[in-house]
């Protein structure tokens, strides 16, 4: 039988049930709160802020680099490639993800060298500068068996790839390498420099010749890859990355822009084997009638495919502790005391100025005294007149011709409107102007001394010119007083092969000389080369064509050379042993190339330089430009002769004064 409590005030569960139901409800209003909060929580992150967190997440994993683009190629005349691209595996790294220990590992697994790990460690400090969470280019260049082991370990290197890209290369090596240039990776500097204008830290820049001057055709525009990576830094599948990226995944580079070239590229390697047995020199190859450079030549050179990304500090230290200067391009930047080949200058000036005549006799002794001071001749040639003075090269001759008659300034005036003392406008690796002395350039330093204008006769003294503004000057005696700016890029073609601009010739200033003047001094050089007695001629002739030329051999002011110093020659090349010069063109007749050839310390220019323009001149004329049936004397051809209508000749001043 069943005994139940009875029910009412004075039961024990009475006064309990209604706590029970209280304490419940709150337990109920605290959980709607918490409810009411997460969902709250929940509509803010998914519904108000969840674009954001979604693109902050989506930062994480999708990356961007940009794809290189190929850079334009440089051509010679006929298309031969000076400057070319071909594939190459390029290493980058993340510097956010770059850890000791990846440096570590990627050293011991390529065994890098002191020079790459040194490389590595200055653009990954660049990298974190710049971006770093932007994959940037650490080894450039890679052989195959090295790229294959770096994308074997990416699990034990994150933030490593390696990509399968163009590399700039030069297919002729260091033909014409002053010319053309090399590329580095930018600097620091640079990188800021350069940041607004959609270079990216990793890039390779032009760093000399056209490679920098025509770098804004050249580069193209970059591409832009996204893809989406894993937390390991592992890129993910395509279709992962696709639900992730909006817009377009691959953005494509645009290629740059071909240079073709005015100059020859046979030419450019039979100048530069003409001078290959000499230690310094510079060629220079020009058409008088157009102004465009055919060969461009500065020894010593260096290869452009090691000087982009490969050269060590070993081989850098040797290059820049060479006494030759190989990085200074001899044609264009270094300038000389011209020596003879200046003559020219004076002649002209005296013929202009009724101050000389083509059958005036002066007798040479051999010494040209001067205010206690003697001037010495290379000979003691006797009785001269002013075909005879080009012909021998007589000092004496020109002397008189400046000091007693002409003055410093006159030689200078004259120099200048042959484009001596400007740079040319190329363009290129500095283009220096020399220089061109005159009475108040000397009155600013010290005091002027009528023995100035004795140097600057024969280009001497403070007289200093480049071997490219010689070329351009004999040009415009070649072709009857017009002074061409050189031109060394023909046209700019898009990679499509469509023309996207061609480069006239451009005229300097047509130079007011009479051409009876040009007349004499022309008759003068062909008497150099095609007589004997010339200083060239006694030294060697062409038979292939009739050449017309000029020597010169520029001595220079020497001091006591230290002992280290003498120790340092290099192949015979004396710091103390004058320029040899030769300057000319061929035919005699009807100039189509002139050439310029300087031999830095070379000693005589009959003996050294000449000998050089002959060899150059010779191949030419059988191998490039053939020409049958010539014969041992100039070709059956007359001295060239302008034809002109006889000057008046203007009274002789008076001599100048000390």
């Amino acid at each position: 039988m069943l005994l139940r409590s009875p029910a009412g005030p004075g039961s024990g569960n009475g006064p309990a049930l209604p706590e029970l139901r209280r304490r419940l409800k709150w337990v109920a209003l605290v959980g709607v709160a918490a409810l009411v909060l997460l969902v709250g929580r929940l509509w803010q992150l998914q519904v108000m802020g969840g674009e954001g967190y979604y693109e902050r997440t989506v930062s994480q994993v999708v990356k961007e680099r940009y794809l290189p683009s190929v850079r334009g190629k440089i051509l010679d005349r006929k298309g031969v490639a000076l400057a070319d691209n071909r594939p190459a595996f390029n290493i980058y790294a993340t510097p956010k993800q770059w850890k000791a220990e990846t440096r570590g590992e990627i050293s011991r697994l390529l065994g890098l060298s002191d020079d790459e790990l040194v490389k590595i460690d200055e653009r990954i400090t660049l990298g974190k500068k710049r971006d770093p969470k932007r994959p940037i280019l650490v080894l450039e260049d890679q052989g195959r068996d090295r790229a294959a082991l770096v994308s074997q370990a990416l699990t034990r290197l994150p933030g490593v790839e390696v990509q399968h890209e163009p590399y700039r290369y030069y297919p002729q090596g260091d033909l014409a390498a002053h010319l053309i240039g090399y590329m580095t990776q930018m600097t620091s500097a640079e990188a800021d420099r350069l940041a607004n204008q959609g270079y990216d830290t990793s890039e390779l820049v032009g760093r000399y010749g056209l490679e920098s001057a025509w770098e804004n055709y050249l580069r193209g525009k970059k591409g832009i890859e996204r893809f989406a990576v894993d937390a390991r830094g592992q890129r993910l599948d395509e279709k992962t990355a696709a639900a992730l990226i909006d817009g377009e995944r691959v953005m494509g580079a645009v290629p740059g822009a071909n240079l073709i070239l005015t100059v020859d590229a046979e030419l450019q390697r039979i100048a530069e084997k003409a001078v290959a047995h000499v230690p310094a020199a510079a060629v220079v190859i020009v058409e008088p009638k157009t102004g465009k450079i055919r060969a461009l030549v500065s020894k010593p050179s260096f290869d452009p495919n090691v000087m982009t990304g490969h050269l060590t500090r070993a081989e850098e230290t040797l290059l820049l502790s060479d006494p030759r200067k190989p990085f200074i391009d001899k044609a264009l930047r270094a300038s000389y005391p011209p020596g003879s080949v200046f003559k020219f200058v004076t002649a002209l000036a005296a013929l202009e100025d009724g101050q000389g005549a083509e059958d005036e006799s002066i007798f040479c002794t051999g010494v040209y005294e001067l205010s206690g001071t003697n001037f010495r001749c290379n000979a003691s040639h006797g009785k001269l007149d002013l075909l005879g003075a080009i012909k021998k090269s007589c000092n004496v001759y020109f002397w008189t011709l400046a000091t007693q008659r002409l003055g410093l300034d006159r030689i200078a005036e004259m120099a200048r409107l042959f484009g001596f003392g400007t740079p040319t406008n190329l363009g290129l690796n500095g283009d220096a102007g020399g220089r061109i002395p005159t009475k108040a350039w000397y009155e600013e330093r010290s005091r002027y001394k009528i023995g100035y204008a004795t140097n600057a006769a024969t280009g001497q003294g403070d007289v200093e010119v480049t071997v490219l503004q010689t070329a351009m000057a004999y040009a415009a005696l070649a072709n009857g007083g017009t002074l061409f700016v050189p031109q060394v890029v023909e046209r700019v073609d898009a990679s499509n092969g469509r023309t996207i601009v061609t480069y006239e010739p451009k005229i300097a200033r047509e130079i007011k000389v009479q051409t009876e003047a040009l007349d004499v001094w022309r008759r003068g050089m062909w008497k150099v080369t095609n007589e004997v007695g010339g200083s060239a001629y006694d030294h060697g002739h062409v038979s292939i064509v009739p050449v017309s030329g000029k020597t010169g051999t520029a001595e220079i002011r020497t001091r006591a050379r230290k002992k280290e110093e003498i120790e340092r020659d290099i192949d015979n090349w004396n710091p103390a042993r004058s320029h040899a010069w030769f300057a000319g063109w061929a035919p005699a007749d009807d100039p189509e190339i002139v050439i310029t050839v300087f031999v830095e310390h070379g000693g005589s220019g009959g003996k050294v330089a000449w000998p050089i323009a002959k060899r150059i001149l010779e191949a030419y004329y059988t191998k490039i430009d053939p020409r049958p049936g010539a014969t041992d004397d100039a070709g059956g051809k007359s001295v060239p002769k302008l034809k002109a209508k006889p000057a008046p000749r203007p009274p002789a001043p008076k001599p100048e004064t000390p």
